[in-house]
Protein backbone atom coordinates (compact mmCIF):
# COMPACT_ATOMS: atom_id res chain seq x y z
CA UNK A 1 0.00 0.00 0.00
CA UNK A 2 1.13 3.55 -0.71
CA UNK A 3 -0.95 5.12 2.08
CA UNK A 4 0.54 6.22 5.38
CA UNK A 5 -1.41 7.93 8.14
CA UNK A 6 -0.36 9.66 11.34
CA UNK A 7 -0.71 12.65 13.63
CA UNK A 8 1.09 15.96 13.89
CA UNK A 9 2.93 15.05 17.11
CA UNK A 10 3.83 12.03 19.21
CA UNK A 11 4.62 13.60 22.59
CA UNK A 12 1.10 14.09 23.89
CA UNK A 13 0.59 12.90 27.44
CA UNK A 14 -3.21 12.77 27.19
CA UNK A 15 -2.83 9.78 24.87
CA UNK A 16 -1.56 7.64 27.75
CA UNK A 17 -4.27 5.14 28.56
CA UNK A 18 -5.67 5.27 25.05
CA UNK A 19 -3.19 5.25 22.16
CA UNK A 20 -0.42 4.47 24.64
CA UNK A 21 -0.78 1.85 27.38
CA UNK A 22 -1.41 3.13 30.89
CA UNK A 23 1.83 3.97 32.63
CA UNK A 24 3.80 4.78 29.46
CA UNK A 25 6.51 7.32 30.42
CA UNK A 26 7.16 10.36 28.24
CA UNK A 27 10.55 8.92 27.31
CA UNK A 28 8.78 6.04 25.54
CA UNK A 29 6.19 8.07 23.62
CA UNK A 30 8.01 8.00 20.27
CA UNK A 31 8.72 4.29 20.47
CA UNK A 32 5.09 3.47 21.33
CA UNK A 33 3.82 5.87 18.66
CA UNK A 34 5.96 4.24 15.95
CA UNK A 35 4.63 0.80 16.94
CA UNK A 36 1.08 1.95 16.27
CA UNK A 37 1.28 4.60 13.54
CA UNK A 38 3.29 4.60 10.30
CA UNK A 39 4.34 8.26 10.05
CA UNK A 40 4.41 11.58 11.85
CA UNK A 41 4.29 15.17 10.66
CA UNK A 42 7.54 16.54 12.02
CA UNK A 43 6.46 20.03 13.03
CA UNK A 44 9.23 20.32 15.62
CA UNK A 45 11.82 20.96 12.91
CA UNK A 46 9.87 24.02 11.76
CA UNK A 47 10.83 25.81 14.97
CA UNK A 48 14.39 24.56 15.45
CA UNK A 49 16.94 22.35 13.78
CA UNK A 50 17.38 19.35 16.10
CA UNK A 51 20.75 18.38 17.49
CA UNK A 52 22.71 15.45 16.12
CA UNK A 53 21.99 13.58 19.35
CA UNK A 54 18.26 14.14 19.01
CA UNK A 55 18.15 12.89 15.42
CA UNK A 56 20.11 9.80 16.37
CA UNK A 57 17.69 9.18 19.22
CA UNK A 58 14.70 9.42 16.88
CA UNK A 59 16.30 6.85 14.61
CA UNK A 60 17.14 4.50 17.47
CA UNK A 61 13.59 4.56 18.85
CA UNK A 62 11.73 3.81 15.62
CA UNK A 63 11.64 0.90 13.15
CA UNK A 64 13.20 1.37 9.73
CA UNK A 65 9.71 1.25 8.19
CA UNK A 66 8.59 4.39 10.08
CA UNK A 67 8.63 7.75 8.28
CA UNK A 68 9.29 11.24 9.64
CA UNK A 69 7.84 13.93 7.36
CA UNK A 70 9.86 16.85 8.64
CA UNK A 71 8.90 20.43 7.96
CA UNK A 72 11.60 22.67 6.51
CA UNK A 73 12.71 25.05 9.32
CA UNK A 74 11.06 28.45 9.52
CA UNK A 75 14.50 30.10 9.31
CA UNK A 76 14.54 28.83 5.74
CA UNK A 77 10.95 28.79 4.54
CA UNK A 78 10.06 32.20 5.95
CA UNK A 79 13.33 33.97 5.20
CA UNK A 80 13.08 37.34 3.49
CA UNK A 81 15.55 36.18 0.82
CA UNK A 82 14.27 32.66 0.27
CA UNK A 83 16.55 31.72 -2.62
CA UNK A 84 19.60 32.51 -0.48
CA UNK A 85 18.78 29.84 2.12
CA UNK A 86 20.10 26.87 0.13
CA UNK A 87 23.25 26.47 2.24
CA UNK A 88 21.27 26.48 5.49
CA UNK A 89 18.76 24.06 3.96
CA UNK A 90 21.54 21.67 3.00
CA UNK A 91 22.96 21.86 6.51
CA UNK A 92 19.53 20.94 7.86
CA UNK A 93 19.22 18.00 5.46
CA UNK A 94 22.69 16.81 6.44
CA UNK A 95 21.67 16.94 10.10
CA UNK A 96 18.67 14.71 9.33
CA UNK A 97 20.64 12.05 7.45
CA UNK A 98 20.97 9.68 10.47
CA UNK A 99 17.25 8.96 10.00
CA UNK A 100 18.21 6.98 6.91
CA UNK A 101 15.19 5.14 5.49
CA UNK A 102 13.00 6.87 8.09
CA UNK A 103 13.15 10.08 6.05
CA UNK A 104 9.71 10.50 4.57
CA UNK A 105 8.92 13.39 2.26
CA UNK A 106 10.05 16.72 3.64
CA UNK A 107 7.55 19.50 3.31
CA UNK A 108 7.99 23.16 2.63
CA UNK A 109 5.27 25.40 4.09
CA UNK A 110 5.60 28.76 2.38
CA UNK A 111 4.42 31.84 4.31
CA UNK A 112 1.18 33.64 3.42
CA UNK A 113 3.14 36.51 1.84
CA UNK A 114 4.88 34.18 -0.64
CA UNK A 115 2.78 34.55 -3.77
CA UNK A 116 2.93 33.84 -7.48
CA UNK A 117 5.26 36.80 -8.00
CA UNK A 118 7.90 34.83 -6.07
CA UNK A 119 7.79 31.89 -8.46
CA UNK A 120 11.36 32.45 -9.67
CA UNK A 121 12.68 32.26 -6.09
CA UNK A 122 10.89 28.95 -5.57
CA UNK A 123 12.09 27.60 -8.91
CA UNK A 124 15.70 28.47 -8.09
CA UNK A 125 15.41 26.85 -4.65
CA UNK A 126 13.90 23.65 -6.08
CA UNK A 127 16.58 23.36 -8.76
CA UNK A 128 19.16 22.36 -6.16
CA UNK A 129 16.90 20.14 -4.05
CA UNK A 130 18.61 16.70 -3.64
CA UNK A 131 17.05 14.28 -6.11
CA UNK A 132 17.16 11.32 -3.67
CA UNK A 133 14.87 13.07 -1.16
CA UNK A 134 11.14 13.58 -1.64
CA UNK A 135 9.58 16.98 -1.02
CA UNK A 136 6.07 18.44 -0.99
CA UNK A 137 5.15 22.14 -1.06
CA UNK A 138 2.28 23.91 0.70
CA UNK A 139 1.23 27.38 -0.47
CA UNK A 140 -1.09 29.85 1.23
CA UNK A 141 -1.10 33.09 -0.77
CA UNK A 142 -4.40 33.60 -2.69
CA UNK A 143 -2.55 34.02 -5.99
CA UNK A 144 -1.76 30.28 -6.06
CA UNK A 145 -5.48 29.49 -6.01
CA UNK A 146 -6.27 31.27 -9.27
CA UNK A 147 -6.32 29.29 -12.54
CA UNK A 148 -3.00 30.80 -13.63
CA UNK A 149 -1.33 30.42 -10.26
CA UNK A 150 -2.40 26.79 -9.96
CA UNK A 151 -1.16 25.97 -13.47
CA UNK A 152 2.22 27.64 -12.91
CA UNK A 153 2.69 25.83 -9.60
CA UNK A 154 1.62 22.50 -11.05
CA UNK A 155 4.09 22.82 -13.89
CA UNK A 156 6.93 23.81 -11.56
CA UNK A 157 6.36 21.01 -9.05
CA UNK A 158 5.98 18.41 -11.80
CA UNK A 159 9.21 19.57 -13.44
CA UNK A 160 11.10 18.91 -10.19
CA UNK A 161 9.19 15.74 -9.14
CA UNK A 162 7.90 17.61 -6.08
CA UNK A 163 4.59 16.74 -4.43
CA UNK A 164 1.71 18.92 -3.34
CA UNK A 165 0.84 19.47 0.33
CA UNK A 166 -2.93 19.90 0.74
CA UNK A 167 -4.58 21.46 3.78
CA UNK A 168 -8.25 20.91 4.58
CA UNK A 169 -9.62 23.39 7.12
CA UNK A 170 -13.30 22.98 6.21
CA UNK A 171 -14.25 21.10 9.41
CA UNK A 172 -13.42 24.18 11.47
CA UNK A 173 -16.45 25.90 9.94
CA UNK A 174 -18.80 23.29 11.35
CA UNK A 175 -20.78 24.46 14.42
CA UNK A 176 -19.62 23.35 17.83
CA UNK A 177 -21.05 23.50 21.32
CA UNK A 178 -21.61 27.12 22.47
CA UNK A 179 -19.13 28.12 25.15
CA UNK A 180 -17.41 24.75 25.13
CA UNK A 181 -14.94 25.09 22.27
CA UNK A 182 -12.26 27.60 23.20
CA UNK A 183 -9.64 25.65 21.23
CA UNK A 184 -11.93 25.51 18.22
CA UNK A 185 -12.60 29.25 18.37
CA UNK A 186 -8.87 29.94 18.52
CA UNK A 187 -8.24 27.61 15.58
CA UNK A 188 -10.89 29.40 13.55
CA UNK A 189 -9.25 32.74 14.30
CA UNK A 190 -5.86 31.49 13.14
CA UNK A 191 -6.76 29.16 10.29
CA UNK A 192 -5.30 29.97 6.86
CA UNK A 193 -7.89 31.42 4.53
CA UNK A 194 -7.39 28.92 1.70
CA UNK A 195 -9.83 26.72 -0.18
CA UNK A 196 -9.48 22.97 -0.45
CA UNK A 197 -7.46 22.32 -3.63
CA UNK A 198 -6.78 18.55 -3.80
CA UNK A 199 -4.63 18.16 -6.88
CA UNK A 200 -1.63 15.84 -6.93
CA UNK A 201 1.86 16.32 -8.30
CA UNK A 202 4.64 13.81 -8.94
CA UNK A 203 2.73 10.82 -7.49
CA UNK A 204 2.98 12.34 -3.99
CA UNK A 205 0.30 13.94 -1.82
CA UNK A 206 0.63 15.17 1.76
CA UNK A 207 -2.78 15.83 3.30
CA UNK A 208 -3.10 17.91 6.46
CA UNK A 209 -6.64 17.45 7.75
CA UNK A 210 -7.70 19.86 10.52
CA UNK A 211 -10.50 18.03 12.31
CA UNK A 212 -13.40 19.43 14.30
CA UNK A 213 -13.14 18.47 18.01
CA UNK A 214 -16.56 16.78 17.85
CA UNK A 215 -16.15 13.51 15.98
CA UNK A 216 -19.52 13.54 14.24
CA UNK A 217 -18.74 16.85 12.55
CA UNK A 218 -15.95 15.14 10.60
CA UNK A 219 -17.88 12.18 9.19
CA UNK A 220 -18.74 13.52 5.75
CA UNK A 221 -15.28 14.99 5.24
CA UNK A 222 -13.51 11.79 6.25
CA UNK A 223 -15.76 9.76 3.96
CA UNK A 224 -14.91 12.14 1.13
CA UNK A 225 -11.19 11.84 1.81
CA UNK A 226 -11.43 8.05 2.01
CA UNK A 227 -12.97 7.85 -1.46
CA UNK A 228 -10.42 10.27 -2.91
CA UNK A 229 -7.40 8.55 -1.36
CA UNK A 230 -8.67 5.11 -2.38
CA UNK A 231 -8.78 6.39 -5.96
CA UNK A 232 -5.26 7.77 -5.60
CA UNK A 233 -4.05 4.44 -4.26
CA UNK A 234 -5.37 2.65 -7.32
CA UNK A 235 -3.43 5.01 -9.59
CA UNK A 236 -0.12 4.73 -7.73
CA UNK A 237 -0.24 7.96 -5.74
CA UNK A 238 1.77 7.90 -2.49
CA UNK A 239 -0.39 9.54 0.19
CA UNK A 240 0.59 10.77 3.63
CA UNK A 241 -2.50 11.72 5.64
CA UNK A 242 -1.99 13.67 8.87
CA UNK A 243 -4.70 14.20 11.44
CA UNK A 244 -4.69 17.51 13.30
CA UNK A 245 -7.22 18.79 15.82
CA UNK A 246 -7.48 22.07 17.74
CA UNK A 247 -7.73 19.80 20.78
CA UNK A 248 -4.96 17.28 20.11
CA UNK A 249 -6.45 14.91 22.70
CA UNK A 250 -8.86 13.81 19.97
CA UNK A 251 -6.42 13.29 17.09
CA UNK A 252 -5.83 9.53 17.49
CA UNK A 253 -9.56 8.82 17.83
CA UNK A 254 -10.29 10.89 14.73
CA UNK A 255 -7.52 9.09 12.87
CA UNK A 256 -9.18 5.82 13.83
CA UNK A 257 -12.44 7.13 12.32
CA UNK A 258 -10.60 7.88 9.11
CA UNK A 259 -9.20 4.34 9.07
CA UNK A 260 -12.73 3.01 9.39
CA UNK A 261 -13.91 5.17 6.49
CA UNK A 262 -10.94 4.11 4.37
CA UNK A 263 -11.35 0.38 4.94
CA UNK A 264 -14.99 0.65 3.81
CA UNK A 265 -13.93 1.78 0.35
CA UNK A 266 -10.52 0.08 0.30
CA UNK A 267 -10.88 -3.21 2.24
CA UNK A 268 -7.28 -4.20 1.57
CA UNK A 269 -6.03 -1.25 3.57
CA UNK A 270 -4.56 -2.53 6.85
CA UNK A 271 -3.78 0.16 9.46
CA UNK A 272 -1.38 -0.95 12.15
CA UNK A 273 -3.08 -0.41 15.48
CA UNK A 274 -6.66 -0.73 14.33
CA UNK A 275 -6.08 -4.40 13.59
CA UNK A 276 -4.41 -5.34 16.85
CA UNK A 277 -5.19 -2.54 19.32
CA UNK A 278 -2.71 -2.06 22.17
CA UNK A 279 -3.74 -2.73 25.74
CA UNK A 280 -6.18 -0.15 27.17
CA UNK A 281 -6.85 1.37 23.75
CA UNK A 282 -10.51 0.42 23.75
CA UNK A 283 -11.38 3.34 26.05
CA UNK A 284 -10.62 5.76 23.21
CA UNK A 285 -12.69 3.99 20.59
Amino acid sequence: MTIRTGCAVWAHKSWVGSLYPTGTPATAFLQRYSERVATVEGNATFYAIPSTTTVAKWAAETPSSFRFCCKIPKLISHAATFADTVDLRDQFLERMQPLGTRQGPYFLQLPPRFGLRHIDDLAQWLTSWPAHLRLAVEVRHPSWYTPRGRLVLQELLAAHAVGHCIMDVRPLDEPGLPGADADLDSARDHKPDIPLDPWVSADLALVRYISHPHATANARYLDEWAVRIAQWERTGIHTYFFMHCPTEDHSPAHLHLFHQALTKVLPEYQPIWDNSPPEHQASMF
